[in-house]
C-alpha cells in the first residue's frame, strides 16, 4: 500500500512537472507548436548523458560509433555484451568512477581487458533485472547480462545475502555522505535541508521505491526538521508537484538543475563533485555532520555467478589502495570497519 501511494504521488508530480516544463521560455508546448520557427535550445547538447565521452566503455573494438545525446544513448550500460568475462551490477551513484577503476583493475588483471560489462542503474532496479535472469530492455533493445557481483549499500547487500540472491560475506569498501545539489550560483538561495520544505523551492528527489539513498535522505530530513520536514518534502510537495521523484537520480537531478526545471535536489556528495569537475553549471550546499547521514558501500558475489573467480577478484580490488585512490578523487572515504 505504501509503495502504491509513492507511485501515485510520483505520477501526480510528473504530470505537474511536465506542465511546468512546457511553460518554460523557449520550450513550446504541443498545442502551441513552433510557430514556424526553429528555436535554439537554452543549453548545450553536451549537458546530456552519457557525459564521459565514451570513457566508461572498455570495449577494444567499438566498430561504428553512434551516440546522439538526448536521442540515442544508453548512458548506464557499459562495455561489450558479446562475451564478457566479468559482469558487474553497480549502484549508479559512482558511475563516473568506474572508468578509472576498470582501467586500474585491468592493469592488475590483463586477462579481463576489453571483457568487462557493467551497469549503473539504481540498486533496486538492478535487483529487478537480477530476478528477471539478467534480461533488460531499454528502448527498442533487449539483452541478457547475468551478473557476477552486485554493489549497493551494506544494508541492501546483507538483505540480498539473507534472501539467497547473493553469496556472503559482504565486502564493504568506502563511505559517502549527502549534499544538496543546486545550480551554479544557487539562485534559489538554498542554505540547508530546512529550506527544502519551502513551497517556492522546486525539488528533484530520489524515489524511495528503488533508490536506496532516499532512506538516508529521510533520516537527514528528520534530523534537520523532524517528521514534519520529511513529510513536507516526500508527501506534500510531491503531491502538489513542487517536488518530483526521480527514476534515476544520478542522471535526472543534475540534468533538471542544468535545464532550470528545479532549484535543488539531495544527492551523494560524490555526484556533485563529479558534475563540478566536468564543468557543468552545478554546485552544492554542504549538510552539517549533525544532520548528515553516512552510507557504507558494499558488494558481494551473485549466487550462481557465471564468472565467480572474476567476481572475487573485483571484490578484492575494491578494498585495494589503487581503488581507494580513485574513490578519494570524488570525496569517498575508506571504510574502516572490520
Amino acid at each position: 500500500m505504501q509503495n502504491r501511494k509513492w507511485i501515485a504521488a510520483s505520477l501526480t508530480g510528473w504530470v505537474v512537472f511536465a506542465a511546468v516544463f512546457a511553460a518554460l521560455p523557449g520550450i513550446a508546448s504541443g498545442s502551441e507548436g513552433w510557430n514556424g520557427r526553429v528555436q535554439t535550445p537554452r543549453y548545450k547538447g553536451e549537458v546530456f548523458p552519457p557525459w564521459q565521452k565514451g570513457e566508461n566503455n572498455d570495449a577494444v573494438n567499438r566498430g561504428f560509433e553512434f551516440t546522439v545525446p538526448e536521442v540515442n544513448s544508453l548512458a548506464d550500460f557499459h562495455g561489450d555484451i558479446t562475451q564478457p568475462r566479468l559482469v558487474l551490477y553497480v549502484g549508479g551513484n559512482y558511475f563516473f568512477a568506474m572508468a578509472p577503476l576498470i582501467k586500474a583493475f585491468e592493469q592488475q588483471h590483463a586477462e579481463y581487458r576489453g571483457k568487462i560489462y557493467w551497469e549503473t542503474i539504481p540498486p533496486g532496479l538492478l535487483v529487478k533485472q537480477m530476478k528477471a535472469g539478467g534480461t533488460v530492455t531499454s528502448g527498442n533493445m533487449t539483452w541478457t547480462a547475468k551478473p557476477d557481483a552486485y554493489f549497493a549499500g551494506l544494508g541492501k547487500v546483507k538483505q540480498l545475502i539473507d534472501e539467497g540472491l547473493l553469496v556472503g560475506p559482504p565486502v564493504p569498501y568506502v563511505t559517502n555522505t549527502l549534499t544538496i545539489m543546486v545550480p551554479k550560483g544557487n539562485p534559489a538561495k538554498v542554505e540547508g535541508l530546512a529550506d527544502l520544505g519551502k513551497p517556492t523551492i522546486r525539488l528533484a528527489m530520489p524515489n524511495p521505491e528503488f533508490e536506496g539513498i532516499a532512506r538516508q535522505i529521510k533520516s537527514s530530513l528528520q534530523k534537520a526538521g523532524g517528521d514534519s520536514l520529511a513529510s513536507e518534502v516526500y508527501e506534500k510537495k510531491v503531491g502538489n508537484g513542487s517536488a518530483v521523484l526521480t527514476y534515476i537520480h544520478h542522471r535526472q537531478t543534475p540534468l533538471f538543475l542544468i535545464q532550470g526545471l528545479v532549484d535543488a535536489g539531495v544527492t551523494w556528495q560524490s555526484e556533485a563533485i563529479f558534475q563540478e569537475q566536468v564543468g557543468h553549471p552545478i554546485s552544492h550546499v554542504d549538510i552539517p555532520e549533525s544532520q548528515n547521514t553516512t552510507a557504507i558501500y558494499a558488494g558481494a558475489e551473485v549466487r550462481d555467478a557465471p564468472h565467480p573467480d572474476a567476481a572475487r577478484a573485483w571484490l578484492a580490488f575494491t578494498r585495494s589502495d589503487a581503488a581507494y585512490e580513485i574513490f578519494s578523487r570524488y570525496g569517498f572515504k575508506r571504510y574502516k570497519g572490520t
